[in-house]
Formats: C-alpha cells, sequence, structure tokens
C-alpha cells in the first residue's frame, strides 16, 4: 500500500513539474510591449563605417513575431540627423528563449540609413529582459562588428 502511494505521489510530482517546465518554455509570445534598449559596441569593418557605436532604443514586440522601433544611435560621436529613426522588424523565439531579430530603418534622412540587421537574442522566460548581438545583415554584404544591447520591458501593458 505505501509503495503504490509513493509511486502515485511520484507520479503526480512528475507531471506537475512537467507542467511548470512547459509554462515557463518560451515562444513569440514571450515578447509583447515596449522594451528599452541600451546599445553598446563598435563596426569594426568595412573603415568607412569603423567606429564605436552607442544608442538607445524602444522596441515594441506584438506576441506574433512582428516588432516596431526607434532608435537614436550615436556614430563616432556623431549624433544622428533625425532625433529617432524607425524601423520594422521580426523576431523569432525558441522554448528555450534563445531567438533571432531583424531590424530594417526606415530613416526620413537618407544620411542615417544602415542595412538591415540580424541579431541573435536570449529572452528571460517571464520576458522582461532581452539581450542581443548583432551578427551582421542578410541582405548587406559583410561587415564586422562586435555591437550588444540588453533591453528591458517598459511595463506591464501594451500602452505604457
Amino acid at each position: 500500500m505505501m509503495r503504490k502511494m509513493l509511486t502515485w505521489m511520484l507520479a503526480g510530482a512528475a507531471l506537475l513539474l512537467a507542467g511548470v517546465r512547459a509554462q515557463g518554455a518560451c515562444s513569440n509570445s514571450t515578447l509583447r510591449g515596449k522594451y528599452a534598449f541600451t546599445i553598446t559596441g563598435q563596426i569594426l569593418a568595412p573603415a568607412p563605417a569603423a567606429g564605436l557605436v552607442s544608442g538607445t532604443a524602444m522596441t515594441v514586440f506584438d506576441g506574433d513575431g512582428d516588432l516596431t522601433q526607434v532608435d537614436h544611435v550615436v556614430h563616432n560621436g556623431v549624433a544622428p540627423i533625425e532625433d529617432w529613426r524607425p524601423a520594422t522588424g521580426s523576431y523569432g523565439i525558441n522554448p528555450d528563449c534563445t531567438g533571432w531579430m531583424t531590424i530594417t530603418a526606415h530613416p526620413t534622412q537618407a544620411a542615417d540609413a544602415s542595412p538591415e540587421l540580424k541579431l541573435f537574442i536570449v529572452v528571460t522566460r517571464d520576458g522582461s529582459q532581452v539581450d542581443t548581438v548583432v551578427s551582421g545583415s542578410p541582405t548587406a554584404a559583410a561587415f564586422a562588428a562586435n555591437i550588444t544591447s540588453i533591453g528591458v520591458r517598459h511595463g506591464e501593458d501594451d500602452d505604457d
């Protein structure tokens, strides 16, 4: 009798843990709402684009794999022409909370243009933070960069 009870308790605990793990898994819906990003790093090559990069961005994730963003990125100490450059993109989150993003800038001033960027990302399980690294561009010539960012959820509601 004791053995049956122990077996049922262990089976119940295993099901409970499986449910907790399933609930803790990430997906595109883990990212929803506004995130404030701090951007830092350096473009290493090609020579005309090389230099230090720092900035900030406000990114809105829709929970379905699409995003919109505005950013203000200083390159080699030179501020962008427009205060807030708009962008759009997409993202995908794996169950282990790793994933990717692409960001395409849509500047109103041609001088603020940049290639589409591909980033690899890690998301906390509750979606409160996103860590990124730029890995290149899926549409432009190869370049070398060491640019990272950390995004923090701006609020609990989509309307913040």
